[in-house]
């Protein structure tokens, strides 16, 4: 198995040669629906998504786990549901939704008539048993800062309770920064996803803030980050200035030199 760089070929015969339980985090984003054309390479459908969610939880170690970035494409006035349809896939083959998040964008793409913008795509965080890493992002300011840790919560029966904190009497004081929500929000297209302008030569690329901030919360240093779907090379660039290790796989040979133009940009930096 050789890591720490990408795989000219399709994901599915990528993962066949992976061994079993070797992956600590999966960081991608699908070809999904008909959005985009990605240069006639992409091959999608029912049958590659299941062959794919199964090869995944194999290579995934136990406490492992894969972010999935996904939207719907909208067809004769309706939303194909593809994105659900996927989570239900990947937990038919064995992996537990541990959180729905929202990837919310600061820019909308296009102008609606007859329904609200959209400005979100789903990020699905499954695992394989429970995560064995959360390093939780704590960067929200918190408005109560230094005040004694108080409130209530409502119990399954309906009553109210103390939280337990303050029922046990513990001096706690609410810190300055708390835990972000399941809702990111990024900037996105030129300059905004990334400063690397040859990368926009790819038609969908993700911001690098938001693989990285993935990467920080359900990985180690060191660890082995995946991506099947490599794209641009975002989640290997970022990998590698979190010091983690890498493996990926493209198939359109455009993308595939975009993406190890950015991963030599990457190790530039590192050092």
């Amino acid at each position: 198995m050789q890591i720490d760089t990408i795989h000219k070929m399709n994901c599915l015969d990528g993962l066949r040669e992976l061994p079993d339980d070797v992956i600590d985090l999966t960081v991608t984003s699908p070809p999904y629906d008909n959005l985009r054309r990605y240069n006639d390479t992409s091959v999608w459908g029912p049958d590659v998504f299941r062959n794919l969610a199964a090869g995944l939880f194999r290579v995934t170690k136990p406490g492992g786990v894969v972010v999935w970035i996904v939207g719907d494409a909208t067809i004769k006035g309706s939303e194909t549901g593809s994105s659900f349809r996927q989570a239900l896939g990947f937990m038919d083959c064995g992996f537990r939704l541990h959180d729905t998040m929202i990837y919310q964008k600061n820019g909308l793409a296009y102008p609606e008539v007859n329904r609200y913008y959209p400005a979100f795509e789903y990020m699905f965080i499954f695992s394989k048993c429970k995560p064995r890493t959360a390093n939780l992002i704590a960067d929200k300011p918190n408005c109560c800062f230094g005040q004694d840790v108080h409130g209530t919560g409502r119990q399954p029966d309906g009553s109210i309770q103390k939280k337990s904190a303050v029922r046990r009497g513990i001096e706690r004081f609410i810190k300055e920064y708390g835990v972000r929500s399941n809702i990111w929000t990024y900037g996105v297209g030129k300059w905004k996803s990334t400063k690397d302008e040859f990368a926009f030569e790819h038609p969908a690329i993700f911001p690098e803030q938001l693989a990285r901030d993935h990467i920080l919360t359900w990985s180690e240093p060191g660890s082995l980050v995946l991506d099947p779907f490599m794209g641009s090379g975002t989640t290997a660039k970022m990998a590698i200035l979190s010091e983690r290790h890498f493996i990926g796989y493209e198939i359109d040979s455009h993308y595939f030199d975009i993406a190890l133009q950015r991963i030599a940009v990457a190790k530039e930096q590192a050092r």
